[in-house]
């Protein structure tokens, strides 16, 4: 060591260090020299390019618009990415191009969705007053803009700062066209911007012959009509080549508002809005005034449709569940127009519309309630019924599919399931007594204790305390650990939306559907076995072949909780119907079990309840989660539910819930409180096949098919048979009622 540091190690330490300090040093002057000398060179290279004067503020105006372009430009790119990801798929238009007859279970066409192909009116066979009517009332400028009418939109926005609200659009057909195909009708700035970018993307694909005649095509039209050819056969029973003037300005004059200009709906407000599409052709210089003074004094007359009833709210959700269903079958399958069967009865539909109405009606004033919301389905998730707001005309927007509403106490039938599962038993000890977890303590609804109860009895009459309680027993003493496995068995039973982790949770503070819960509750009766909620029994395409039937290529139910379990809250749930909060629910002659639901400060009211036939939920609220006048559960809802399914439930075969007993008391004519009391009795409903019979009909549909398509092949058929027709109107779901003979207005079972 001395021979190598023979000053010692800290003195050669010491130099090293020295000299390592002394290269920085001189490295950094050296950079720093080197750097200055390359500035000065380039100063005076630049210096070749001064300019003063109006020249240097010229350039200075171009530099920074060069700068805030390429800002713009990146900040655009990044706006438009979630616009043009809708249009990712090369098959967009043909995705939009879907043609569905629906018909309902007995083999009756109650509707359509789509574009009618084999109807569809090239753009030239359009009444020339039709299609002035459209441009003059939408967009004046269509034929010279690129996506976006910027002169129209800062007409539109100067007027509605003027009213101090909206008074006119400032949205070009082609954005209307966009919103049609690919967005929603939400109104938010996130929405405009995909409107506008995909506005722009249409014209760059598409010429603008075909943009106006997709939106005549797509555009909704009210009445459940799409496209103008639809509307006009609807309102005037003729196809839209043969509309006059009077007619093409009431046409055109629904594309702002169907609902509220729908000529069915409000005639004399259809006209005045056809008066003002007649003074925008004028004012547009389209036609004169002479041209349109004979519309003006013989206004056009729709025809009378007040007593047709379509069941749109359940159509818009079959054609939403047919879109998806399409996208499951080959690729190979190019067939775009198809005839569906559902799963609906119109008896049962109509008895579900006049049920909502009648309460509202009746009662809405009240309990200040102006809206409902109900799902009637079999337990094996076959739709049977569906009401989406009480009435379609003043608002497409479904309730029973798309609201998102707290459930309440209903929602603790999932909080006792998970109980169960972890051990306890319906007669198994529980203390009412206060809870706390954190800051938040959870109070009964009468602000009082009861002490110890029995599981099923704190369950009957709807206990705050014990459905906390019982979150932290799921979770072995950890509250969070509870609620996640208290919403993962909700999840496994069909609740599709969100639950997110409040200690609130289990007394039915987060969100879920009507239908969905509707779907979830179907699995007590099934002793737990989850089912998929749906409208579509089988698929045909429009020469009558068989691409899709739910028996055969639907999901399969799931087994989700042990059937022990699903029986003990059977008999809990019973009851809460016999004893509980929903004793107006009971049905004579047909044991029930459900239970109601309330939400804090009255806003949303339900009951959910269910027999061995049929599961339905009721849903009782306000679109602007304004409360209603003390509105509980076991009020409007369980007697609307019971009002529903009483007529449900005649003239077919009763299956009992596993493990309750019918009182005899309650086998008797149901209609014997209500003679004795003089009082109307319900609607009587028709009575069609048994369940044996369906089954025998579902077998020859069957082998039907089997024959079909051994002829189709060259072989010879197993069986002798001919092949489906279109329409075929045979049950082939667990439990259905099948027809030969198409009757409409028919029964069930």
């Amino acid at each position: 060591m001395r021979d190598l540091f023979p000053d010692g190690f800290k003195a050669a330490l010491r130099r090293w260090m020295l000299a390592l300090d002394a290269w920085v040093d001189s490295s950094m002057f050296r950079s720093g020299s080197g750097l200055r000398e390359s500035y000065n060179r380039f100063a005076m290279f630049m210096d070749h390019f001064h300019v003063a004067g109006w020249r240097r503020w010229g350039n200075e105006l171009v530099s920074e618009a060069a700068t805030v372009g390429l800002g713009g430009m990146v900040l655009m790119l990044a706006l438009a990415q979630p616009a043009f990801q809708m249009t990712a798929d090369d098959d967009w238009l043909k995705k939009s191009d879907l043609a569905v007859t629906f018909l309902d279970r007995y083999g009756t066409e109650i509707g359509s969705r789509g574009i009618k192909h084999n109807d569809s009116i090239p753009l030239d066979q359009f009444p020339d007053s039709l299609i002035k009517a459209v441009l003059a009332t939408e967009d004046r400028r269509f034929y010279d803009h690129f996506g976006i009418d910027i002169a129209g939109t800062a007409r539109a926005i100067v007027q509605n700062a003027r009213a101090g609200g909206v008074v006119q659009g400032g949205s070009s057909l082609s954005q209307q066209l966009a919103k049609n195909l690919f967005l929603s009708n939400e109104r938010t700035l996130d929405r405009k911007i995909k409107e506008a970018f995909l506005a722009m993307w249409l014209e760059a694909r598409l010429t603008k012959n075909d943009i106006l005649k997709l939106y005549l095509e797509r555009a909704y039209m009210g009445g459940g009509a799409f496209g103008v050819d639809a509307a006009a056969q609807y309102y005037f029973n003729k196809s839209a080549r043969d509309v006059n003037l009077a007619e093409s300005a009431m046409l055109a004059g629904l594309f702002k508002a169907p609902t509220k200009f729908a000529p069915h709906v409000n005639l004399p407000a259809a006209r005045a809005r056809a008066n003002v599409v007649l003074d925008n052709l004028v004012e547009a210089g389209f036609m004169t005034e002479g041209q349109v003074f004979g519309a003006r004094r013989n206004p056009a007359t729709p025809v009378d449709r007040r007593d047709e009833q379509s069941p749109n709210y359940y159509l818009d959700w079959a054609f939403d569940e047919m879109k998806k269903l399409v996208d499951t079958f080959p690729k190979s399958m190019t067939e775009r127009v198809f005839v569906v069967r559902t799963a609906i009865d119109l008896n049962l539909q109509r008895q579900a519309e006049n049920a909502i109405e009648n309460s509202l009606r009746q009662y809405g004033q009240e309990y200040h309630a102006k809206q409902a919301a109900t799902v009637l389905m079999e337990t094996d998730g076959a739709v049977r019924a569906m009401v989406g707001g009480r009435d379609y005309g003043a608002s497409q927007f479904n309730r029973a599919t798309d609201a998102m509403r707290q459930p309440g106490s209903s929602f603790k039938p999932y909080v006792y399931s998970m109980a169960l599962e972890k051990g306890m038993k319906p007669t198994s000890i529980v203390v009412d007594s206060p809870v706390c977890i954190g800051n938040w303590c959870p109070h009964n609804y009468g602000n009082g204790y009861s002490g110890s109860m029995t599981l099923i009895q704190a369950l009957t009459h709807s206990i705050n305390t014990i459905a906390v309680k019982l979150s932290i027993f799921v979770g072995d003493g950890n509250p969070k650990l509870g609620r996640t496995r208290i919403a993962k068995l909700a999840h496994d039973m069909g609740i599709r939306t969100p639950l997110p982790d409040t200690p609130s949770m289990p007394i039915g503070a987060d969100e879920v559907t009507v239908l969905d819960h509707v779907g979830a509750y179907a699995t007590f009766p099934n002793l737990g076995k989850a089912v998929t909620p749906h409208a579509i029994l089988e698929v045909r395409t429009g020469s009558g072949d068989l691409v899709w039937r739910f028996d055969r290529d639907g999901p399969k139910p799931r087994q989700v909780m042990s059937p022990v379990v699903a029986g003990d809250m059977i008999k809990m749930m019973n009851s809460v119907v016999e004893n509980g909060t929903a004793k107006r629910a009971r049905l004579d002659g047909v044991a029930a079990a459900g239970k109601t639901g309330t939400t804090n400060s009255y806003r949303d009211a339900w009951f959910m309840g269910y027999t061995g036939n049929f599961v339905c939920g009721v849903w009782f609220g306000n679109d602007d989660y304004q409360s209603t006048n003390r509105m509980t559960g076991g009020s409007l809802p369980a007697m609307t539910w019971h009002a529903i399914m009483e007529y449900a439930h005649q003239g077919i075969e009763l299956k009992q819930l596993p493990g309750i007993p019918v009182p005899a008391a309650r086998q008797q004519n149901v209609f014997a409180d209500a003679k004795s009391k003089n009082t109307e009795p319900p609607p009587l409903r028709p009575v069609a096949l048994t369940k044996r019979g369906a089954d025998i009909l579902v077998r020859v549909e069957r082998l039907m098919d089997d024959a079909n398509k051994a002829l189709a092949s060259g072989g010879s058929p197993t069986s002798s048979g001919v092949g489906p027709r279109r329409g075929a109107n045979l049950e082939t779901s667990g439990g259905a009622v099948a027809s030969t003979t198409p009757t409409r207005g028919a029964g069930q079972n």
